[in-house]
């Protein structure tokens, strides 16, 4: 699995970057090829174009705003899970520290590396993303 970290202090609340960090449908507009529905606490990016494509299946186990939450992700393809803190800041604003363990299934070993680097980036694009609209 390859173990992702992103830490960021926008100039927000940290009710503000919980809104924008957790609104799942809206995480389809920042990843590319990517749509979100939701359904209570279990959630699913379906990333593709047409039939062609793949679904990550998740599932909210912990939720404590405008702090924490955990997800689990429980597709055929992509397994592991996802952590969002986020804490309040002296000056008012917030940090956010989003961690993600994931790994897509069928990838070697050998590949851990390439799969993390890929990862880093997805997950960094989609934390900047989200905190900016």
């Amino acid at each position: 699995m390859a173990l992702i970290q992103v830490d960021r202090d926008p100039d927000l609340t940290p009710e503000q970057v919980w809104e924008r960090v957790t609104d799942w449908r809206r995480h389809g507009d920042v990843v590319p090829l990517t749509t979100v529905t939701v359904d209570g606490d279990r959630f699913t990016a379906r990333t593709g174009i047409g039939p062609v494509g793949f679904d990550d299946v998740m599932e909210v186990v912990s939720w404590d705003p405008p702090r924490r939450c955990r997800i689990e992700k429980r597709g055929r393809l992509v397994r592991g899970w996802a952590e969002i803190d986020v804490r309040p800041r002296a000056d008012g604003g917030a940090h956010l520290t989003w961690r993600e363990d994931v790994h897509v299934r069928g990838v070697p070993r050998f590949l851990a590396a390439v799969e993390a680097f890929a990862g880093r980036l997805l997950f960094t694009r989609t934390v900047d993303a989200l905190l900016a609209a």
